[in-house]
């Protein structure tokens, strides 16, 4: 067994990675082999031990957490309504994949690339959980949240700028659609297991004819997706 992980270390060292960890993360960590797992895809690890999941789950309630306390502290007198929007527009799972590209996770993440599926899903910002989720294994909450401050939310979430997106586009066509007398509908046109989560395919048909479509995790996230597509395709 150690001889194997040695030789997991070795091969690492020899094509970089130590080096490119150390720019994603900012700084040198003993730890490799929980940044691998971090950074594996269950389409290449099924073994819960070796994949992200476990990590991508812790993850995502640290990010949750330190967003929530981010945005109690930098909005001291607005209501929970407010609070729980905000929190949306920064956490949802197209904006944590949005991050994680422009981090440099695409290149990093170890998934299946003969799935065309994959290319295009949201992958990456599941990868971001589970890299968020590493960091808080070995260096602990304190500075796990400082990370996420510095490195998710000040470089790409303009706060102005999101109090002013309104959050439920699809209520934005579906207007314009009866406005117009046609026909809107959020077809759900696929449904497929990715790991333990169900990714969702949803097209937007407007008198029979498909605009758009998009995934997501959740039927919600898709139709949102979905949603701003169609409005850009429409040029509304």
């Amino acid at each position: 067994m150690k001889r194997r992980i040695n030789q997991f270390i070795s091969l690492f060292k020899k094509t970089g990675f130590n080096a490119d960890l150390k720019h994603l993360i900012g700084y040198r960590t003993s730890n490799i082999l929980l940044f691998q797992t971090a950074l594996n895809h269950r389409s290449v690890k099924d073994n819960p031990t070796e994949n992200n999941e476990r990590l991508e789950f812790l993850g995502d309630a640290v990010i949750g957490t330190v967003v929530a306390d981010y945005l109690f502290k930098k909005y001291p007198y607005k209501g929970e309504g407010f609070l729980t929007e905000m929190r949306s527009k920064m956490v949802n799972r197209a904006q944590l994949n949005n991050i994680a590209v422009q981090m440099g996770l695409r290149k990093m993440t170890r998934f299946n690339k003969m799935d065309g599926g994959l290319r295009t899903s949201q992958i990456f910002g599941n990868t971001l959980e589970a890299l968020v989720g590493a960091i808080y294994l070995d260096k602990q909450y304190n500075f796990t949240k400082h990370w996420i401050i510095q490195k998710m939310i000040q470089p790409y979430l303009f706060m102005d700028e999101l109090e002013q997106i309104d959050i439920n586009i699809k209520n934005k066509i579906i207007g314009w659609a009866l406005k117009q007398g046609k026909q809107i509908d959020f077809v759900l046109a696929e449904e497929v297991q990715e790991g333990r989560r169900k990714l969702f395919t949803i097209n937007v048909v407007i008198d029979g004819e498909v605009i758009a479509s998009q995934k997501g995790f959740t039927k919600k996230d898709a139709s949102q997706l979905a949603a701003q597509k169609a409005i850009e395709n429409l040029g509304l």
